[in-house]
Order: structure tokens, then C-alpha cells, then sequence
């Protein structure tokens, strides 16, 4: 039985397929490197960071680690929601820029899980203040689960472009116990 290859994916926004480069499918394995553990135990609190292909199918990696990292420090009411969180986050962000690695981020800090994810890739500029504000509608749109999830919680969510001389854009979601 023959497999034929995978389909690239579809951007979500359309000045960045225009501007995309040829698609190949993700070999690479993530990289996952656990911060903040000195050998002392986890006194510092919940540090985690990944580095993922650009690709949908790496939602499945960044939940589990999440889910992993939040029971091990024993955070297991956030595991539902963050786990809701991050596959949104990642998956979204993936069809978006697709083929770019993605840097997802776990935090656990006064008492709220904090996530981002970046895809530091630098999305075109619109031209055209309606494309923008189209550009911008349909990533809120997308994310629209992650919305309801996170207001349910009581939490808050955003996105923003990367701080220069950084590039991309950054989803943050930040969940209060």
C-alpha cells in the first residue's frame, strides 16, 4: 500500500499565503527543555519551554507536555484548561504560519498559569487598514473555544506582535487559580 505525501496547509491569512514559502512536511522532533530546576526540587515553580514544528500536529505534543508538566507540580486543576488553551493556541497558530517553528511557554507565577505562544514568523504588514482589521477578525475567530474556555475560568487572553527586534506574533493566555 503506497502513502501519498502530506497536503501542504492552508494560512489562514491570505497576504501570508501569498508571501509563504514552499511547504515541506515536519521531520524535526520537538524540543522540550524543562527551566528552572536546579536539582533542588521545584521550589521555583512551574517553568517549562518548547520549541515545535510548524505544523497541527504538534497541538497532540505541546497538550501533553502541558498536561505532564502541570501534574508533576502538582497544578492539576490547570490541566483542563491549559490544555484547552495551548492545543487552540498551537493549532491555530500553526495554520497561520505553517512550516514555522512555534515557541510554546508554561508558567506558573503568583498564583496563575501563564501560557504563550509564538510563532515568530514575521506575518505581512496589510497594505490596507481592512485587510488588517480582516486579517485580525479571522485569527479572533479562530480562537474562538479558547475564548470560552478562558472566560469561563476567569482568566485573560491576547495577541500581540513580537517587540522588535524579535518578529512574529504572540497568543498569551493567562489563567488565575
Amino acid at each position: 500500500m503506497t502513502s501519498s505525501p502530506p497536503t501542504p496547509p492552508i494560512p489562514l491569512c491570505l497576504a501570508a499565503a501569498a508571501v509563504s514559502e514552499t511547504w515541506t512536511p515536519p521531520s524535526s522532533r520537538p524540543y522540550l527543555r524543562p527551566k528552572g530546576l536546579t536539582g533542588r526540587g521545584f521550589e521555583h515553580g512551574l517553568t517549562l519551554s518548547l520549541t515545535l514544528p510548524g505544523d497541527i500536529r504538534s497541538a497532540r505534543v505541546a497538550r501533553a507536555a502541558t498536561a505532564a508538566a502541570l501534574e508533576t507540580h502538582g497544578l492539576a486543576p490547570y490541566v483542563w484548561p491549559a490544555t484547552c488553551a495551548v492545543t487552540e493556541l498551537v493549532s491555530v497558530t500553526a495554520r497561520m504560519s505553517p512550516g514555522k517553528e512555534l515557541y510554546v511557554s508554561l508558567r506558573h507565577r503568583d498564583d496563575a498559569v501563564r501560557l504563550l505562544v509564538w510563532d515568530q514568523h514575521q506575518h505581512p504588514h496589510h497594505a490596507e487598514p481592512d485587510l488588517a482589521a480582516l486579517c485580525e477578525a479571522r485569527r479572533r475567530r479562530a480562537l474562538w473555544l479558547l475564548a470560552a474556555v478562558v472566560d469561563d475560568w476567569g482568566g485573560e487572553w491576547g495577541m500581540c506582535e513580537a517587540a522588535r527586534p524579535q518578529r512574529g506574533t504572540k497568543y498569551w493566555t493567562l489563567l488565575p487559580r
